[in-house]
């Protein structure tokens, strides 16, 4: 099942997709909810970020291609804000003062179910689906502050969408990220050093994960400065391309 959440004349919505069709759903689609029977094509409605978290989790180091060997015992895990996300063709805004902002393409898990101290093995249990996410970064920011958060958490750097997927085999997906069209980033999540349940089991020892909260699960390879102009994508197999400009503050 793919859904969705979009904008219309009416204001903001979310709905299953099915081919070119959005049909409206009552609530978001981890929580109880109905078909309305509104009806619209897609080309008559501007996507959404799928999701509105009341937490953005991420992971870092957590592949090789990306972290090498320093890489920890346990999941590395820092904050994004909720709101610093953005939806799809909505544009990364790179700040006046900073000189080295990055894209870094990732897999991200949406919890369908509240968790607190779960198992690896109860852990999929919790989870409602997946979608595409960029985790943005001011890299600068990143070597100079003692803390995280103004690197990781500024207005437009956690980009999702454009779609949320259910029933993915979310152990083994294949990860691009294009700029301009040039593929920087291509990895399969398959090689991720904690993989989703592990991550998943981890936040919830010390930290309550409710329906709607989201996990950036970590980039691969390497990541370079973008720039205003450029056209960032991340694209998961099976969930689509996230697609995003880039401007000048």
């Amino acid at each position: 099942m793919r859904y969705v959440r979009f904008s219309d004349q009416n204001g903001s919505h979310y709905g299953i997709l099915e081919a070119d069709k959005v049909h409206a759903i009552s609530d978001a689609p981890y929580r109880p909810h109905r078909r309305t029977g509104g009806v619209r094509n897609m080309a008559d409605v501007t996507l959404l970020a799928p999701v509105l978290p009341g937490k953005v989790i991420a992971v870092g180091l957590n592949y090789r291609s990306h972290a090498g060997m320093s890489g920890g015992a346990r999941p590395e895990l820092f904050a994004k804000l909720p709101s610093a996300v953005v939806g799809p063709n909505q544009a990364i805004v790179l700040p006046s003062h900073s000189r080295s902002v990055h894209y870094e393409g990732e897999m991200v898990v949406v919890m369908g179910r509240k968790a607190r101290n779960i198992s690896t093995a109860d852990a999929p249990d919790y989870v409602f689906g997946i979608t595409a996410g960029n985790d943005v970064s001011a890299r600068d920011w990143q070597a100079g502050d003692l803390q995280w958060l103004r690197a990781k958490a500024s207005d437009t750097f956690a980009p999702l969408g454009p779609v949320l997927v259910r029933g993915l085999n979310y152990a083994d997906l294949r990860l691009i990220t294009r700029v301009n069209g040039r593929v920087v980033q291509d990895e399969r999540t398959g090689n991720l050093i904690h993989g989703v349940v592990a991550i998943i089991s981890h936040i919830s020892r010390s930290i309550t994960l409710n329906p709607g909260d989201v996990i950036y699960t970590g980039t691969p390879g390497q990541t370079s400065a973008l720039k205003a102009g450029d056209v960032v994508e991340v694209e998961i197999e099976g969930v689509g391309v996230l697609k995003n400009p880039v401007q000048a503050e």
